[in-house]
């Protein structure tokens, strides 16, 4: 499979269709909208104690995230030596392909037919799991979220909470199901009680967890200059992957490497406020290669590229690459809380989705994403590194339609009328004489009131909101006309 297939989950319809789909489901709606509604407000709460020093830490996050995004190769080669001296190995993976068979072979090599993961975005970009059964390895996720995802055949919705579209009945019905297929069945007679549910999550995975020989897990960050790397989560199951196999195999995108050790002091601050509305993460695990009598015997790094050199190039869209998983933008965005995160067709939902799967995966690949998105930029603003995600999907659906111009071997309608409307508005005189123009012809056709359907093309506009007829003067005329009101 190559990258594409992983990133973009295959047969997907594009955006608008989905958004169709998920727009009907009152139950799903429902759900995100208490779910991201209890997380900005806990956000809110958490960023508000830090005053003015939150925007310090966040350009202080933007100005790290950057000289990083710069420089990549020499943090990354510093990473590998510090990593390598600290008896750690590394790989280095291109592509989807290439990272899974490497992780294989490193299964394969242990002899076990059996892996406990810690949630990992990277790994479900490449379609890990699916690699893995192709060769007779069973994968265990052990967040709570992925596990309810796993036994439900579903996809993750969410980068923070991916089964952030499942209510507790619909919980407490998979579990049941499924978890005797997987291992300890679910408690007799369980209840929809948060409490019981993860109780019975609990039970399930603690004998898979003293059981496993072998870990898999994502990087929320790496020191380059010590080889450190970071895991932080809520629940513990990370730290009992981290410590208890005799191998262990971080599957780590090249974004994710810091220049030093220090800059985590940014960061573990910026991303608990960010994604849970917590002052720190309940448990933050490192390690620096490995180390006799504590922890993994072996300790492998595989560094994934996958699309993020090509995104790296374009110097409007590379800061998407600055992305700390937080999920603060799908929160906070109208669109992502109305139609959830399977109307993406992506393992990055919402804003930074819509900006970062294009370009791992290329614009022809996504083309609807980065129309996905009303341009509010509350997303910008709950970014904890600061990445001006309006401007990239500004950005990236430019080139989608140029790239659908190209496709053409005669122009669109729409595209026709766009020309002539930029020869238009190139000149103020023009401007002006097509706008008066245009009042008349409006107030001909609706009167004083709005215009109810527009013609052609258009069609797609008035089909969903009204447009206000053009007044008789403009604001400019106004303008010259009153001297800028001085005398009204």
């Amino acid at each position: 499979m190559t990258g594409a297939d992983n990133v973009v989950w295959l047969g997907s319809p594009a955006f608008p269709d989905a958004a169709r789909t998920m727009l009907a489901d009152t139950t799903l709606r429902q759900n995100l909208r208490r779910a991201t509604g209890s997380i900005r407000d806990r956000r809110l709460a958490a960023t508000s104690e830090l005053g003015e020093n939150w925007e310090q830490l966040r350009a202080a996050g933007e100005a790290i995230k950057q000289e990083t995004l710069r420089h990549l190769g020499h943090y990354l080669r510093r990473l590998e030596a510090a990593v390598v001296a600290a008896g750690g190995t590394v790989h280095w993976a291109a592509d989807a392909a290439e990272a899974n068979r490497i992780v294989t072979r490193l299964v394969h090599a242990t002899g076990e037919r059996e892996v406990v993961k810690v949630k990992s975005m990277a790994t479900q970009e490449i379609g890990l799991n699916e690699a893995l059964a192709e060769q007779g390895i069973t994968a265990h996720e052990t967040d709570l979220a992925e596990l309810i995802v796993q036994l439900g055949e579903d996809r993750p919705s969410h980068i923070l909470v991916p089964a952030i579209h499942r209510g507790r009945a619909e919980i407490r019905e998979i579990f049941t199901r499924e978890m005797g297929k997987r291992g300890r069945p679910a408690p007799d007679g369980l209840t929809d009680d948060p409490r019981a549910l993860a109780e019975a999550a609990r039970l399930h995975l603690r004998e898979k967890f003293l059981r496993a020989k072998v870990a898999v897990s994502g990087a929320n960050f790496a020191a380059a200059d010590t080889g450190t790397v970071v895991v932080v989560e809520s629940e513990g199951n990370g730290r009992m992957c981290l410590t208890l196999p005799d191998t262990l195999i971080t599957v780590m995108g090249i974004e994710k490497v810091l220049p030093s050790f220090s800059d985590l002091e940014v960061f573990l601050q910026l991303l608990p406020r960010s994604s849970t509305g917590e002052r720190m993460n309940p448990y933050t695990s490192m390690w620096t290669g490995v180390t006799p009598g504590d922890g993994p015997r072996e300790f492998h790094l595989v560094l994934l590229d996958n699309g993020r050199t090509d995104a790296l190039k374009d110097t409007v869209g590379r800061p998407a690459l600055a992305c700390i998983r937080c999920s603060a933008c799908l929160n906070v965005c109208p669109v992502y809380e109305r139609t959830g995160g399977h109307a993406y067709g992506s393992v990055y939902p919402g804003p930074i989705g819509a900006v970062l799967t294009p370009q791992l995966v290329g614009v022809g690949h996504a083309a609807s994403l980065p129309f996905a998105s009303t341009l509010c930029g509350a997303c910008y603003d709950a970014c904890p590194v600061k990445i001006d995600i309006p401007e990239i999907l500004v950005h990236l659906r430019s080139k989608a339609v140029t790239a659908h111009a190209a496709a053409r071997p005669v122009p669109t309608g729409e595209a026709m009328v766009m020309s002539l409307a930029g020869a238009v508005l190139r000149s103020p005189r023009r401007t002006e004489l097509m706008r008066r123009a245009g009042a008349r012809a409006a107030r001909l056709v609706a009167g004083a009131g709005p215009i109810r359907r527009l013609p052609f093309f258009l069609r797609g506009w008035s089909d969903t909101r009204d447009t206000p007829t053009p007044p008789a003067e403009s604001f400019r005329g106004w303008w010259r006309r009153t001297g800028g009101g001085e005398d009204t």
